[in-house]
């Protein structure tokens, strides 16, 4: 009997916890600017961008960027955090999956923001870009307002 049982060729499918587990550039980066977040700490948060960066949390035109140009550069990008993170009393990355490939890292799942004794969900697809010395270029948030604003809650 001849076995045709063939190996793919990335190997065996093995599971595992990419959140924490499996190291890659732009996961490493992007898990620090979410610490940073956690921690309050703009300075620290400011510091993970390349000068450059652009900040599109939501991609396109919203209430953050009625343009849709995104925020470029430490200034624009120190403006963000004051107007999208600081009135946050807390916020929570609660992703289900991340995918690294290239200089890019994209997650899937929602961010919970608490503020004035409500809670919201953005639930979208979330991609950090990083340069070769692992700063962020990019932040490219998917999610819509409208769903986002249904998910209003009390705290």
């Amino acid at each position: 009997m001849i076995d045709h049982q063939v190996t793919h060729p990335w190997g065996a499918h093995q599971q595992e916890d990419t959140m924490t587990t499996a190291t890659h550039p732009a996961r490493t980066a992007s898990q620090a600017l979410h610490a940073a977040v956690r921690a309050c700490d703009k300075n620290a948060w400011l510091d993970m961008f390349a000068v450059d960066a652009i900040v599109e949390d939501p991609v396109g035109p919203s209430h953050f960027d009625p343009e849709g140009a995104g925020h470029r550069g430490r200034d624009a990008i120190s403006a963000f955090w004051d107007k999208a993170i600081a009135h946050n009393e807390s916020i929570e990355f609660l992703f289900e999956d991340s995918f690294a490939c290239g200089n890019e890292v994209a997650y899937t799942g929602k961010v919970r923001s608490h503020a004035g004794g409500q809670v919201i969900d953005a639930e979208g697809v979330f991609i950090y870009n990083v340069d070769e010395v692992g700063k962020i270029l990019a932040v490219r948030a998917f999610w819509e307002a409208e769903r986002t604003m249904a998910t209003m809650r009390p705290a």
